[in-house]
């Protein structure tokens, strides 16, 4: 089996697991039968919505994310990154705006629930968007969680955020932290 069908038999395997409903997508983008995917992808250093701060992801690396809004209510969210340091660990998360030319311009982490920046009881994964993951020889790596909850029509996180090193968990005071901020791909969620 390749590469490639070993990816969509292990997403078709997570949807099953997670026993969601998923409608195609149709060519407008939009959802059909309730549920919807949103889709963001860039090369960093050359697309507008895919900024480097630190050569950790350096000019040129890429990445997608893609968010599956299920009809149980439930998200699947997914990112693949190509061309970072290679065996590597990074953090990701899921932020507040858009990024922008400053490391700051996407704001804190989205919160379901807003709370405490680094209080474990809001900085956790079933609250926030986590992604991290590691790079293989190559500086590529996927990442994928589940979350029971979707966006609010009017508060929609606006990127995700590639962090230093994998987040911290459970840890009064640095909960949900992983180092500074390296490169930001812009996700319409």
């Amino acid at each position: 089996m390749d590469t490639s069908t070993r990816r969509r038999v292990a997403a078709a395997v997570t949807l099953a697991l997670a026993g969601l409903t998923v409608a195609v997508i149709g060519a407008t983008g939009t959802a059909q039968a309730g549920a919807a995917t949103v889709r963001a992808e860039g090369t960093f250093g050359v697309d507008d919505g895919a900024v480097t701060y630190n050569p950790a992801v350096p000019v040129g690396a890429r990445a997608r994310v893609q968010a599956i809004y299920a009809d149980s209510g439930k998200s699947i969210v997914t990112l693949h990154v190509w061309g970072l340091q290679p065996n590597r660990h990074y953090g990701a998360h899921a932020h507040q705006n858009r990024c922008g030319p400053l490391s700051g311009d996407a704001g804190s982490h989205y919160q379901h629930i807003i709370g405490g920046a680094t209080d474990p009881a809001f900085a956790n994964p079933d609250n926030e968007i986590w992604l991290d993951f590691s790079t293989d020889a190559d500086g590529n790596a996927s990442a994928q969680t589940v979350i029971d909850w979707q966006f609010a029509a009017d508060r929609r996180a606006g990127s995700v955020v590639i962090h230093d090193r994998h987040t911290t968990h459970d840890v009064p005071g640095s909960a949900g932290t992983a180092g500074p901020r390296h490169g930001c791909l812009t996700v319409e969620f």
